[in-house]
């Protein structure tokens, strides 16, 4: 329905206006170029859109539950955070069930994800009102484990490439961190990547070569930085409350944003696929 951006860095509308709530968020991609979001026309909900910007509903969530980020799965799964619930859930994308994978009662309010190829989840936890945060780490078996408090309010989070490195923001302080990351989900060596001068930060996703795309949340961008933290570029969007952003299309080269104040996706065309297209869609 809707041709996507030839030019690249140019962002372009994908869905009409106000189909989802001002609490869009998420955003996840499928293998067959569908992308999720949460808060679609209400909130509480989870919508899907096609590879032609066309928008419905995909399923409501349980009483009490209201999501934020998303994630595929390596089995396919949607993994949500509710943020309300104090939950991350497990969406089964065939039969649309959808249960509980990991609650804990210590969590202020999930809010973004970040998963690995062996399926650890880590979940940012920010508590807005204290501008604080936590950052957990959820295992396959759906335990939790509290990797670190007393942070700045974490929001986005991402794990480049070759999954030896775990990205963490923090909205208010304006910085994001870099941990070393092993293969069982354990982090060390935390150093600052980089700091803004101004405007928030939410979502953030890295490309196949690891650079980072971090959405500039009341700025109206999304900035993308080098694996060593590089300021790189800009990328000018039309709405100003970008909350998350995604990879997909035919070859991962299309960042998807979600963008609060429009109730929609923007899109834009990079030269590099996403992370996560990569790892699930180019597998060895």
């Amino acid at each position: 329905m809707r041709k996507q951006p030839d030019q690249m860095y140019w962002a372009t509308d994908f869905t009409r206006e106000n189909e989802f709530t001002s609490g869009i968020e998420g955003p996840a991609v499928d293998q067959k170029g569908n992308i999720y979001a949460v808060n679609f026309g209400e909130q509480g909900t989870i919508g899907i859109v096609n590879p032609h910007g066309q928008s419905k509903l995909f399923v409501h969530l349980p009483e009490g539950s209201t999501g934020n980020g998303i994630r595929m799965g390596p089995t396919g799964h949607l993994y949500i955070a509710d943020y309300t619930g104090h939950n991350v859930l497990k969406i089964d994308v065939e039969s649309k069930k959808v249960d509980v994978h990991a609650h804990n009662d210590e969590m202020n309010q999930p809010n973004d994800l970040a998963i690995t190829t062996s399926g650890f989840l880590f979940a940012s936890d920010p508590n807005w009102n204290e501008s604080t945060g936590q950052l957990w780490r959820i295992n396959p078996d759906g335990s939790t484990q509290l990797l670190e408090s007393n942070m700045g309010t974490t929001n986005g989070i991402e794990v480049s490439p070759d999954e030896k490195t775990l990205y963490v923001n923090e909205s208010v302080q304006r910085k994001v961190w870099a941990y070393d990351l092993s293969a069982q989900g354990d982090i060390t060596n935390k150093r600052l990547l980089h700091q803004f001068e101004d405007h928030g930060m939410d979502g953030m996703r890295c490309d196949k070569n690891g650079n980072l795309y971090v959405t500039r949340y009341g700025k109206g961008t999304v900035a993308i930085l080098s694996p060593n933290g590089t300021f790189l570029r800009e990328v000018a969007m039309k709405g100003k409350k970008t909350s998350n952003i995604a990879f997909g299309g035919l070859d991962g080269q299309t960042a998807y944003i979600t963008l609060q104040d429009r109730g929609c996706f923007e899109v834009f065309r990079t030269e590099y696929a996403g992370r996560s297209f990569k790892m699930w869609n180019e597998k060895e």
